[in-house]
């Protein structure tokens, strides 16, 4: 199939997501050597789970159905940019590509507006709406320090 094959696939995914009353308008699909590994769909408050979001839920079935917490080699379709938390597991699962459909202006538009988190992550630490306080840094380190000198550890 095609890029905008497995695209419309996503939308499709996305409606029956709002139609089955799940969650928000979004869904993702992942594929691989031109197959669907994994789909998932907004599931945030059917779930009571804040991350519960489309790439989110479809990047954790398709860690599963490939054994691998890496998505090398795989294509994200997703009906929409994602947010930075969905960015950051794109980035951390190292997919090839991704492809979206609506903009994050679209979502701000119909009340999904990530543009605070974006707004937040920009502000310095100390500045930030949510008090972050360091604690136990010496102690921490502790295991960072005990993770260096594993010889077996797995790199991600």
């Amino acid at each position: 199939m095609d890029t905008t094959t497995w695209m419309a696939k996503a939308i499709e995914l996305a409606r029956e997501n709002v139609r089955a009353g799940r969650g928000g308008p979004f869904a993702a699909i992942v594929v691989k050597d031109g197959g669907m590994v994994a789909r998932g769909t907004n599931l945030v408050p059917s779930t009571n789970d804040p991350t519960a979001h489309a790439e989110i839920v479809a990047i954790r079935e398709a860690c599963r159905a490939l054994g691998s917490f890496q998505l090398t080699g795989c294509e994200i379709y997703t009906t929409c940019e994602p947010c930075p938390m969905c960015m950051g597991a794109i980035y951390w699962a190292r997919a090839a590509r991704l492809y979206y459909a609506c903009t994050r202006g679209d979502a701000a538009g119909i009340g999904f507006d990530d543009a605070y988190i974006y707004q937040q992550l920009e502000t310095p630490v100390e500045q930030r709406a949510i008090p972050m306080t360091p604690l136990m840094r010496a102690e921490g380190l502790v295991a960072f320090a005990e993770w260096q000198q594993k010889e077996d550890k797995v790199r991600y």
